[in-house]
């Protein structure tokens, strides 16, 4: 049971899959430290990336840094009153550096994960899948 409980969380590594394209973008790693959820870029399946680009258009401490590895969710905490959801951090979206609030929800039994980004009343739904 133990096992399933540890699925049932963001935490692992997961394959982004781009709302509009359908296409793999990356694979994204989730790590829990102390009760806060961050995930870094660790590979990038666009056959057209290159190693060395860098979020010229980030705007905070990110900004020129390499995409590969870089930090992308921030300070995502399980949400006190709905059990299978983490939220109160942001996402970075390293394509245009816009930053935005984050809620992540496992589904499928934590083999999928719904990010969604919201800038005020809008929002972006991604359904990443579970690689480990």
């Amino acid at each position: 049971a133990s096992l399933a409980m540890a699925q049932a969380t963001p935490v692992g590594l997961w394959k982004s899959i781009d709302d509009k394209t359908k296409k793999e973008r990356a694979h994204i790693r989730v790590t829990d430290n102390g009760g806060v959820l961050s995930g870094k870029i660790e590979k990038r399946l666009d056959p057209d990336a290159k190693a060395d680009d860098v979020c010229d258009k980030c705007s905070d401490d990110r900004k020129d840094k390499k995409v590969e590895g870089l930090e992308i969710v921030r300070g995502v905490k399980k949400n006190a009153e709905e059990e299978n959801r983490w939220d109160s951090g942001s996402i970075l979206d390293p394509e245009n550096g816009k930053v935005y609030r984050v809620r992540l929800t496992p589904l499928d039994g934590g083999k999928k994960l719904e990010v969604r980004g919201f800038i005020g009343p809008f929002y972006r739904n991604q359904q990443w899948v579970r690689v480990e």
